[in-house]
């Protein structure tokens, strides 16, 4: 049996694997870990759904853009806590956006 994966599935590995950073770079360290867990499902439900939608294949299948997603969400979660939150990314990506302190009055 010989398996192949086109381009368009190996892109949307390797944006799974970013997507948490993106969620990092746009939350902050306040923000709830389930809004951060939403936010990274829904970024990952646009993933499979657009590497499904490039498929050179013929025609869109929801059933596959739904594993897809799932892939994604997994994959994002796993690159999370397994590579990015250890190597200290996570904190670092939420910290760049952060520009200054709001005073009090």
């Amino acid at each position: 049996m010989n398996v192949t994966l086109d381009r368009a599935y190996w892109l949307g590995l390797l944006v799974s694997v970013v997507l948490p950073v993106l969620v990092g770079l746009v939350t902050t360290r306040v923000t709830s870990a389930g809004t951060k867990a939403v936010l990274l499902l829904a970024l990952s439900t646009a993933n499979g759904l657009l590497v499904e939608v490039a498929d050179p294949g013929p025609g869109f299948d929801l059933g596959t853009a739904a594993v897809l997603a799932a892939v994604s969400f997994g994959t994002g979660v796993l690159a999370h806590f397994g590579l990015w939150k250890p190597a200290g990314v996570s904190g670092k990506a939420q910290d760049s956006l952060v520009t200054s302190q709001p005073r009090s009055v």
